[in-house]
C-alpha cells in the first residue's frame, strides 16, 4: 500500500480506506493552499484537526470546506499561531499543553518562501525564523503531547538543494543575501530538525520525517515575480535535461502536494520514513549530484549537522529541550 503511490497521487486516492476517527492532528497554517487541503482530507475521514494560523478570520473563511467536508466525527479547531513571533509561538504551545489533549500527528505545514530580506519579531532572518525556529519551539514545548507511536511531519522542499544551513551567520548578517539562499537554509534546517527529533523521541516510538510536497502554485510564492518564476522553471527544466527527466517542468494540483504530507504521516510504514526525506510518496534517494533534480543533499540528512542546528537553534531562541 505504501508503495503504490506517486507524483500524481492525490492526497484522496492516498487516504482510501483509511479511517482516521479518533485521530487528533495538529496542522499549521490552515489558512490557505496545502494547509487547508491536508486539513480537508484528514477531517473528510474522520480526525479531529487542530488548525494554527495567524490570521483567524482567513483561516475561518479558508476552512469552510474542511468543515463542509468532514465525516465520521471529523472536526476543525483553530488557534491562533505566529511563527514570527516567539511570544505567539510560546502562546500557542502553552495553551496546547494546558489544554492537555494529546496529537497522533504534528505538521508543520506554515512558512514563507524567498521573501525580502526582513526580520521576524524576535530579530531573526525571516526565512528560517519563522520556516525553522518558529517550529522548532512550537514542536519542542508541545513535545509532552506526542502519543507513543505518534509522528511529525515536517514539509521543507527541493529548495533545501540550494543551501546548507550556515550556523556562523544564520541572519545574514555578514553574508550577502539571496531570497532562495535563505530559503534554502530554512528548508534544509527543516529536514535537519526532523532528523533529530526523530533521533531524541524514536525510544519513546514518536518518530519525525520530512517532506517536499513539489511544485505548486499557491500564496507560498505571493513574493516571486514572473521573471523569478520563469528563470526558476528553465532551472528545473535544465537540470531535468541533464539527468534524463522530463524536459518540461509540470506544476502539481494542490490535492497532489499535499499528498506526500500525507503518506508520510498516515500511510507509510513509520520505520521507512523515520529520519528521512520524503517526495512523490516515496523515500528520496540522496544525491548530491548539483546536475540532478531529485532527491535530498547529505548535509540535509547528516546527524551531525543535526545536532549543531540544533543546538544552535536552542542558543537563538534563548530555550534548551
Amino acid at each position: 500500500m505504501a508503495g503504490s503511490f506517486g507524483a500524481e497521487s492525490t492526497t484522496d486516492e492516498v487516504l482510501a480506506g483509511v479511517d482516521l476517527s479518533g485521530k487528533r492532528i495538529l496542522v499549521t497554517g490552515v489558512s490557505a493552499g496545502l494547509g487547508v487541503e491536508t486539513a480537508r482530507v484528514l477531517a473528510a475521514h474522520g480526525a479531529q484537526v487542530v488548525g494554527a494560523a495567524r490570521d483567524l478570520g482567513k483561516a475561518r473563511r479558508a476552512t469552510e470546506v474542511v468543515l463542509a467536508d468532514a465525516k465520521n466525527g471529523g472536526g476543525l479547531e483553530l488557534v491562533e499561531l505566529d511563527l514570527a513571533s516567539l511570544k505567539s509561538v510560546r502562546a500557542c504551545a502553552d495553551a496546547l499543553v494546558a489544554a492537555g489533549r494529546p496529537f497522533d500527528l504534528v505538521i508543520c505545514n506554515a512558512g514563507v518562501m524567498a521573501c525580502p530580506k526582513g526580520m521576524t519579531a524576535d530579530g531573526f532572518e525571516t526565512q528560517f525564523g519563522t520556516n525553522h525556529l518558529g517550529h522548532f519551539v512550537l514542536v519542542n514545548r508541545i513535545a509532552t503531547l506526542f502519543k507513543p507511536g505518534s509522528r511529525l511531519v515536517n514539509l521543507s522542499s527541493s529548495g533545501h538543494r540550494f543551501s546548507d544551513v550556515n550556523l556562523d551567520d544564520p541572519n545574514f548578517e555578514h553574508t550577502e543575501y539571496t531570497e532562495f539562499g535563505a530559503y534554502g537554509r530554512s528548508k534544509t534546517a527543516n529536514v535537519l530538525f526532523a532528523v533529530e527529533f526523530d533521533r531524541r523521541h524514536k525510544d519513546k516510538g514518536v518518530r519525525a520525517t520530512a517532506v517536499h510536497p513539489g511544485g505548486i502554485q499557491t500564496e507560498l510564492g505571493r513574493y516571486m515575480t514572473p521573471e523569478v518564476i520563469a528563470a526558476m522553471m528553465k532551472s528545473i527544466e535544465e537540470a531535468n535535461a541533464k539527468s534524463g527527466g522530463a524536459n518540461e517542468f509540470s506544476w502539481k494540483t494542490i490535492p497532489q502536494g499535499a499528498a506526500t504530507t500525507i503518506w508520510a504521516g498516515v500511510v507509510a510504514p513509520a520505520e521507512e520514513v523515520a529520519g528521512k526525506f520524503c517526495e512523490d510518496c516515496h523515500v528520496a534517494a540522496l544525491v548530491d549530484d548539483a546536475s540532478f533534480r531529485g532527491g535530498v543533499r547529505s548535509y540535509a540528512l547528516d546527524p551531525d549537522n543535526a545536532k549543531a542546528l540544533w543546538a544552535k537553534s536552542e542558543e537563538m531562541v534563548g530555550e534548551r529541550f
